[in-house]
């Protein structure tokens, strides 16, 4: 099949830039006729979304974006997906972010910070979003971006959480701390900035939310100086149809619901500190 058809809710609609991302890649989706069935649906990812998208594959889609999704446990999603032979794919907010995660091989933040875990001796990463947003949400968005390129975090605590953002504090693998912050502000693009510190340099990775014209960055330092990745003009929503193309093409299944178990388990224990 050249052309899988696709159906949205209006609220993936508003929030996912579903028909920028359609458009953007017009060989391989397209818009489902009227009153017809879709072979990719996609979803929300606001509270109840794994059931959403359960009755999504049980309905027969051979696909599902879920954009933005909230923590909440995938087993039985992941189960329905299985039984179906259905990819369900994460669009998340700044960790779909091609340049956090590639998908070809090419040197990206994670291999970046994942290298120079072992002799980091901090970890610190702030989130920037607009006055209003959930900070519950921001926060979920966060610690997505930040373990898609460290893996885990280690006894995870929330030093503050108001109306105006949070503080977040754990440890890596090796025991140098991280701490993460969340401001609500307009006084400065949205985003997310992560920063691993180590002995001779570290990782400097700055993404903007997905619907900016401008790309992510990600810088190296070590001894052999400042080292700046390909830049990858390609934003998270984007790259996550991408992804899904991809999977259907091929008959893969994503790693997207385990992957996203760890921040279901990690936002299940924080705690304040």
């Amino acid at each position: 099949m050249s052309t899988y058809t696709v159906t949205a809710t209006p609220e993936a609609e508003e929030s996912g830039a579903v028909a920028l991302a359609v458009a953007s890649l017009p060989a391989t989706f397209g818009p489902a006729p009227a009153g017809g069935a879709a072979d990719i649906a996609v979803i929300a990812g606001g509270a109840g979304w794994t059931a959403e998208a359960v009755r999504a594959v049980r309905s027969g889609s051979r696909g599902v974006l879920v954009v933005d999704p909230v923590p909440e446990e995938t087993a039985q999603l992941a189960d329905a997906a299985q039984a179906a032979g259905a990819a369900v794919v994460l669009d998340l907010h700044w960790a779909s972010s091609p340049a956090l995660v590639g998908n070809d091989g090419a040197p990206d933040a994670r291999s970046a910070v994942r290298g120079a875990l072992g002799t980091a001796s901090l970890l610190d990463s702030v989130a920037t979003a607009a006055p209003g947003t959930d900070v519950r949400q921001l926060l979920a968005r966060h610690l997505a971006a930040v373990l898609a390129v460290c893996g885990q975090l280690q006894g995870a605590g929330v030093i503050r959480s108001n109306a105006t953002g949070y503080a977040v504090s754990a440890t890596l693998a090796n025991g140098a701390p991280f701490t993460a912050q969340g401001v609500l502000t307009a006084a400065r693009p949205a985003g997310v900035a992560i920063h691993l510190y180590t002995a001779d340099g570290g990782v400097d990775v700055r993404v903007p939310d997905p619907d900016a014209a401008w790309p992510a960055e990600v810088r190296v330092t070590g001894a052999q100086g400042e080292l700046l990745l390909p830049t990858l003009y390609e934003s998270a929503h984007r790259a996550a149809w991408r992804r899904l193309k991809n999977h259907l093409s091929a008959g893969t299944r994503p790693d997207d619901l385990p992957g996203f178990a760890r921040l279901t388990d990690l936002s299940a224990t924080l705690r304040p500190t």
